[in-house]
């Protein structure tokens, strides 16, 4: 019985237990302090309290994903490339969406331009015209030639007589058998419309060598005026003189009165001269003389509906217009999807590719591991960078579709890039199927594939992700070389390496600031951005960092 004495029951031992905050319903833990104080409770002094569980005074502990968070955020260099990051993915997909031009929308304006309208040859060599139905071949304008230098009145070729007639001096006519065959003249026949006969052509030539003012053929006056016109009534049908001008493209009409006012203007020496059009408009044509070929070029200043090239900042484009008459602005918002989305794609085949072999290698070793190690090695030797040259210069010369080249440069990357992230997974997996949990999972029963898949390869997700991070800078870096040297992405897709690609010459990049340094701009906040953010990964996963 004395034994007994010293068992305490259960409502001695609730009452010698400290009061805790469950104890007493709907009481903050500080005011029951408080109470405890006042009734001078038997913790007065103590240096050790209990506390509940859900008690705001405990130790708080982080997850495994909240430490790494608090560590990330931590750092202000990781938290300003992650605000960098957050911008330019908010002008490059919803700036799109929100603008109001599309991307390969073009601006058009209209312009005063300098447009080559003629030709002008002032003739002084013999010119031969033939009469209808007949034959005057080189051999017989050679023997002319040389009549007419030796000033003889006939030549003979084939046993045929030829009869030259002198009626100037630059002007002489060719007979057989009294029938007319030619005449030779440094004056020329232009006709206004259809073809003039030769009659007509032959006594235009002869009453301006005797200057003479009309002559008749079939009994049908024609007259030629001061200008050198030769009219049918009050209608031309044709002009002579020794300049021929000549339309600088197919299909325009040479008018005469163009024809007599480029001839006046050169006999006079003057460097242009006004016109009238058919419409009344006044035109201006400035003359221009070619020395090493002796002839003319007439000028025309004409309006012109042109693409609005290189347009200068204004309110209806902040940031211009490119060589093609686009929107510099929108083009730069577009071009920040491509080699956004062309980043991240080519970093998920290549770090798909690499987990799977890095995985299996590390994992399995021996004659496997050796066989994908040397795999990997072949693939680092590869020039990666020549062989997409030649493969871009390739796809040039086939005329591949832009958006099919896209799909193609993406595909190259990626399965020129995983080696590195192989031979990383390999690494990280070599060291962790030697612990403890991987010979548990192996008692388990578990499949080999889960064993790499669920167990291994999560565990090298930090790492894979600092990488992959610091992957997406090079490869839009990457994109945009073969973009600016004509060899990615193709017009009309915009990408920032061929928005730059327009700056082929230095008076653009000199005078249009805003083709190039917006984009370069884009390239480096968003690459500087990928760096800060893998650095604060990285530091974040390291267990080694100071808390």
């Amino acid at each position: 019985m004395s034994n007994n004495k010293n068992i305490k029951s259960p409502v001695d031992l609730a009452q010698e237990r400290p009061m805790r905050v469950q104890d007493v319903p709907g009481k903050t833990a500080a005011h029951h302090a408080e109470n405890r104080m006042e009734d001078g409770g038997s913790n007065k002094g103590s240096q050790h309290q209990e506390f509940s569980l859900n008690d705001d005074r405990r130790v708080k502990v982080l997850s495994p994903g909240a430490l790494v968070a608090k560590r990330f955020f931590r750092n202000r260099l990781a938290v300003l490339g992650m605000i960098m990051l957050i911008v330019m993915f908010v002008f490059s997909f919803i700036g799109g969406m929100i603008s109001p031009y599309g991307e390969d929308e073009q601006f058009y304006t209209y312009t005063y331009m300098d447009k080559e309208y003629a030709g002008v040859v002032q003739n002084d060599e013999v010119r031969f015209t033939v009469a209808d139905g007949k034959e005057f071949g080189t051999l017989l304008q050679a023997k002319l030639k040389l009549a007419m230098t030796k000033k003889e009145t006939s030549f003979t070729e084939k046993n045929v007589k030829y009869e030259v007639t002198t009626h100037g001096d630059d002007f002489y006519s060719v007979t057989a058998d009294g029938e007319p065959l030619a005449v030779a003249s440094k004056d020329i026949i232009t006709s206004a419309g259809e073809e003039l006969p030769y009659e007509v052509k032959y006594g235009a030539l002869t009453a301006n060598a005797e200057e003479k003012d009309s002559f008749e053929v079939d009994g049908k006056k024609y007259k030629i005026d001061e200008e050198g016109s030769i009219l049918d009534g009050d209608t031309i049908v044709g002009s002579i003189g020794r300049f021929i001008v000549q339309p600088a493209q197919a299909g325009t009409k040479i008018s005469n009165e163009f024809k007599e006012a480029v001839q006046e203007a050169i006999n006079n020496g003057a460097e242009e001269f006004v016109l009238k059009d058919e419409e009344g408009n006044e035109n201006t044509y400035t003359i221009t003389y070619k020395a090493d070929s002796d002839t003319y070029s007439v000028i025309q200043e004409t309006k012109t509906y042109v693409y609005d090239r290189y347009a200068n900042p204004s309110k209806a484009h902040w940031l211009g217009t490119d060589t093609n008459g686009m929107d510099m602005l929108t083009r730069l918002m577009y071009g920040g999807r491509v080699s956004l989305v062309i980043g991240f794609i080519v970093v998920f085949l290549s770090c798909s590719i690499g987990v799977v072999l890095g995985g299996v290698s590390g994992y399995f070793g021996g004659w496997i591991d050796n066989l994908i190690m040397r795999i990997v090695d072949i693939f680092y030797c590869i020039p990666s960078m020549p062989l997409v040259i030649i493969l871009g210069a390739a796809m040039d010369a086939m005329r591949v579709d832009p958006q099919i080249r896209m799909l193609y440069l993406m595909l190259i990357l990626g399965f020129l890039g995983w080696p590195s992230i192989a031979r990383l997974v390999r690494g990280q997996i070599l060291s962790l199927r030697e612990q403890e949990f991987m010979t548990a999972t192996e008692a388990c029963g578990i499949s080999i594939h889960r064993r790499i898949f669920k167990h291994l390869i999560p565990n090298v997700i930090p790492q894979l992700i600092v990488m992959c991070t610091m992957s997406l800078g090079s490869t839009i870096i990457t994109e945009a070389t073969l973009s600016f040297l004509g060899l990615g992405v193709k017009f009309p897709f915009a990408s920032w390496g061929n928005i730059i690609n327009d700056v082929n010459n230095a008076y653009v990049m000199t005078h249009y600031w805003f083709i190039w340094i917006p984009a370069g701009i884009c390239l480096l906040i968003t690459v500087l951005g990928f760096n800060f953010v893998g650095d604060g990964l990285r530091d974040a996963f390291d267990p080694k960092m100071k808390r």
